[in-house]
């Protein structure tokens, strides 16, 4: 994947002018459900494609309403514009299931930009160069709570919330302080946030990974 085509540089300026119209605000008080994918995708999800399409397809899994991903060399996601703040809303919780991790790369570096599953928050800006995202990712080498730059832009940061095969085959919920790992990651307060996505993908290595995505939720301060 050449730089220009990265979804650290090519992804985040899209997301950035979408935030200017976000199709949805959250305001109510309680929770706010992004999707849970009982009836398929909720509208308003947008495709993202970098290098050729990762299958994103909706059914179950183990008897659980899931977004089944499955990735072939190739690279794509989905994104669902929704501004909140995360002052407000400072969690993030998710399910995830992979087949199996993707055997150990460098995914410091662009050859190993690959993820059997990834989550993730972005943060825009009118300035689109300012956008920066958060993400979530079910890593291969890296170990749990690790935390760097992605390998084409710094405004993209990873965490690895998962890592290795030592979980995979089964679900696994997760719960993370947005708040926190924003500062953590770049080092102040997060701004508003503009949108969720969530991407398998497999082109640096030209791998292959099946992941299956839960109900993704925004929970309010407690």
């Amino acid at each position: 994947m050449t730089m220009t085509d990265a979804p650290g540089r090519r992804w985040l300026p899209a997301i950035a002018l979408l935030a200017v119209a976000v199709v949805a605000f959250a305001s109510e008080a309680g929770p706010i459900l992004v999707d849970d994918f009982v009836s398929g995708l909720r509208p308003g999800w947008i495709e993202k494609v970098f290098r050729g399409h990762t299958r994103y397809a909706p059914g179950k899994e183990d008897g659980r309403p899931a977004l089944k991903a499955e990735s072939r060399a190739a690279a794509s996601g989905l994104y669902f514009p929704i501004a909140f703040d995360p002052k407000a809303y400072p969690r993030i919780d998710w399910s995830w299931k992979v087949a199996r991790a993707l055997a150990p790369g460098d995914e410091r570096a662009k050859g190993g930009d690959d993820y059997a599953a990834r989550v993730y928050v972005v943060f825009p800006s009118r300035l689109f160069w300012r956008t920066r995202a958060i993400n979530y990712v079910w890593a291969g080498r890296q170990p749990a709570g690790a935390l760097w730059p992605n390998a084409f832009t710094s405004n993209a940061m990873m965490i690895a919330v998962e890592s290795g095969d030592a979980r995979a085959g089964r679900w696994v919920d997760e719960s993370r302080d947005l708040r926190a790992d924003f500062r953590r990651a770049f080092g102040e307060e997060p701004p508003e946030a503009g949108a969720v996505a969530i991407m398998t993908d497999t082109d640096n290595a030209g791998g292959e990974a099946t992941a299956w995505y839960g109900a993704i939720r925004l929970l309010p301060k407690e």
